[in-house]
């Protein structure tokens, strides 16, 4: 029965196909605790013959170390027992066999065996990991790696391209084409092989440290040296992603090791008394330019700041502080969710209390993130720093706020339209917490928040209308006067809009600002083949702050008439919430209705839409007094949109309504529509606004 017992799981365990493989492991998981001495002995020495076996396939060495692992964990044996050492030596062995699944799955059974035994395998196993590990780290790219087959170059690249590139390569053939077009652009082999291929046995070898680290526990500590740090913090600062990546989470499982020491032996911690040095790496990592190396570190730092009691981690804060706090707006969803929950489980209530303390790292890390390479981070370090202006006391900002307001003003003409719409609003937030320390620097932001209020993109200029209500708010009828003059304008100079044949029959003529848009009828394949490729994951190339870019400042088209207008649309509806613009935007409710009834250009139905979206909110600014006299002027554009084949233009004409009936009241606004036009009534009473809400 013994031998039938070892010969069906062992079969199942170098079944050729993975999925047979993992039922295999499971049962064993299930079932080895229930096994006899002698099953577990003989099926010890079973697998063993397979993993000293060199003929055997690489499934079975896979399967065989997946179940050794399983038994490994449930284990009793003496640390000191011969069938260890063979199985130590057996796993070493395999972590530089040619398949990587082999050698991951040796580094779990070298972590196993650290569980069981102490650490003692680690003792006896440390010189042949850290050789492994030290040797691919220092390693030259030769010629011949530099020069490899571009079927090999292929490979490694459509292994670490995203999957939604992979779906859209349909052949290796086109796969081989991005290749061709990827080193062409680069023009360095070799710097493509770095940054993107594996380093030989480089991360399992790391992922088999984590293992022993893991294993090993707390009794870890007392291997943590310099030479082992040393070796860790070149991994973290290699040139390849992937090796810092992977050297984040040695990290993480080494400085978990403290989290079991008591304050009383503080110290004795290795993590506080090389906590200098990881802080500065950590650092490093919070703000490395890969969302995944970024987040790698951002687990490695919670597990470093929770293992430390709460009064040691001030020594470490001016660094980690700053870091921490802007991931929390990071773009990569994953860094950011990561980063708010890290921020509340190590600040707890003291959040905006530390952020004072060590204002002065922090700002001068907002104000460095401003001119990072990555856009991304830029937009970050813009939301951050209006976050200063908005929570933080005045006193605890003020005296940084010039310096602040000039990164700000810097960022405004930024190549990611993202960046400048942030900039924006956090110059509008700063100016409205400090109109005195802003007031040297209205002359030069004027121009800049007009200009956003005439961007092409729709959210920008939404921006740029709630930065200027609160420059009306800080500064009241001292500014009125101009902010009005350019609401007017805008909203006056649609009838000079250009129609949509008209728009674009300039551009067919002489030069362009873009260089594609000449031959917009035919979509010309020599437009988008052979170039540049565009990675939002590594921003090659880096779109930096005037370094050009699909958003560059410097490619932006005119804007049109309409969209000023739109953007004075916005404008009003923020203006109605403030008491000093209360009137002036009162008067110019005939002007934006006039500017609403042109349809002569496509675009007409964008500026209905943002119309709808803001009447309710103007509504509730002016007063429903007031609003009441003036909403016959905008009736007809109201239903016109309702009526209008543009989904999103007839939904925010139907939740116009909506909002205004919830407003002044379901009968009054069906009186209203009657009294102005009867034949709305079908229209209103068929979308139900005159029932109950």
């Amino acid at each position: 029965m013994c031998d039938m017992e070892v010969e069906r799981v062992v079969g199942g365990l170098c079944a050729g196909q993975k999925l047979e493989r993992d039922r295999a492991v499971a049962d064993l998981n299930l079932k080895v605790k229930t096994y006899s001495p002698e099953l577990v002995q003989s099926l010890h020495t079973a697998i063993l013959d397979i993993l000293t076996d060199s003929t055997s396939p690489w499934e079975s060495k896979h399967g065989g170390l997946l179940g050794m692992r399983a038994m490994m964990m449930v284990s009793t044996a003496d640390p000191e027992s011969p069938m260890l050492a063979e199985i130590r030596q057996a796993a070493l062995r395999l972590l530089t066999h040619q398949e990587v699944r082999v050698r991951g799955a040796a580094g779990e059974v070298l972590g196993a065996l650290c569980q069981q035994d102490g650490g003692a395998t680690y003792t006896t196993s440390s010189s042949t990991v850290l050789q492994l590990i030290r040797s691919n780290l220092e390693r030259e790219v030769t010629d011949d790696e530099a020069s490899r087959s571009e079927h090999e170059n292929t490979r490694i690249l459509m292994e670490k391209l995203s999957a939604g590139t992979r779906e859209r390569v349909s052949s290796w053939e086109g796969a081989g084409e991005m290749c061709r077009d990827e080193l062409r652009n680069s023009g360095d082999a070799a710097q493509i092989f770095h940054d993107t291929a594996g380093w030989r046995n480089l991360e399992t070898s790391m992922k088999c440290l984590e293992h022993m680290i893991i294993g090993t526990g707390h009794k870890f500590l007392s291997f943590i040296n310099q030479e082992l740090l040393d070796l860790i913090f070149q991994a973290l600062t290699h040139t390849n992603r992937f090796v810092r990546e992977t050297g984040f989470s040695v990290c993480g499982a080494l400085v978990s090791c403290g989290a079991e020491e008591g304050a009383e032996l503080l110290e004795s911690n290795p993590m506080f008394t090389f906590g200098d040095q990881l802080t500065q790496h950590l650092g490093k990592g919070l703000a490395d330019n890969w969302s995944q190396v970024r987040l790698a570190s951002s687990v490695a730092t919670r597990k470093f700041l929770i293992s430390l009691p709460s009064a040691a981690r001030e020594r470490f804060y001016p660094t980690l502080l700053p870091r921490l706090c802007l991931n929390r707006y990071y773009v990569a969803e994953g860094v950011r969710l990561y980063s708010q929950e890290t921020w509340r489980q190590v600040t707890g209530a003291e959040g905006k209390t530390l952020v004072e303390k060590y204002i002065d790292s922090v700002v001068s890390y907002y104000i460095e993130a401003t001119g990072a390479d990555n856009h991304a981070v830029r937009e970050a370090a813009c939301a951050c720093i209006a976050e200063l202006a908005l929570k933080l006391t005045t006193d605890a900002v003020r005296q940084h706020v010039p310096r602040l307001l000039h990164a700000l003003t810097v960022c405004f003409t930024d190549d990611s339209w993202p960046v400048r719409d942030a900039a924006c609003v956090a110059c509008g937030n700063f100016i409205l917490c400090f109109p005195e320390e802003a007031l040297g620097s209205m002359e030069e932001l004027y121009p800049l928040f007009f200009t956003n209020l005439e961007d092409n993109i729709p959210s920008v200029r939404q921006g740029a209308a709630v930065a200027i209500a609160n420059v009306v708010r800080a500064y009241g009828k001292d500014s009125l006067p101009l902010v009005v003059e350019r609401l007017h304008g805008g909203l006056k100079g649609i009838e000079e809009q250009p129609s949509e044949s008209e728009r674009y029959g300039s551009l067919e003529g002489g030069l362009s600002t873009y260089g594609v848009v000449k031959r917009k009828r035919d979509n010309d394949m020599d437009l988008h083949s052979n170039k540049q490729m565009y990675s939002c994951g590594s921003l090659a190339p880096k779109m930096g702050r005037g370094g050009g870019g699909c958003s560059d400042c410097r490619f932006r088209r005119p804007p049109q008439l309409w969209e000023r207008a739109d953007g004075c649309i916005y404008l009003a509806g923020e203006l109605a919430g403030v008491p000093e613009a209360a009137a002036e935007v009162t008067a110019c409710l005939p002007t934006m209705a006039e500017a609403v009834r042109h349809k002569h250009y496509t675009s007409h139905v964008t500026l209905l839409e943002t119309l709808c979206k803001t009447l309710p909110h103007l509504a509730r600014g002016l007063s429903k007094r007031v609003f009441k006299t003036h909403l016959h002027l905008f009736l007809d554009s109201i239903f016109y949109a309702l009526e209008c084949e543009n989904a999103l233009t007839s939904s925010a004409a139907s939740q116009c309504l909506s909002q205004l009936a919830q407003l002044l009241g379901p009968n009054i606004l069906r009186g209203r529509v009657e009294e102005h036009n009867p034949s709305y009534l079908r229209a209103l009473d068929a979308n139900a606004f005159t029932g109950p809400l």
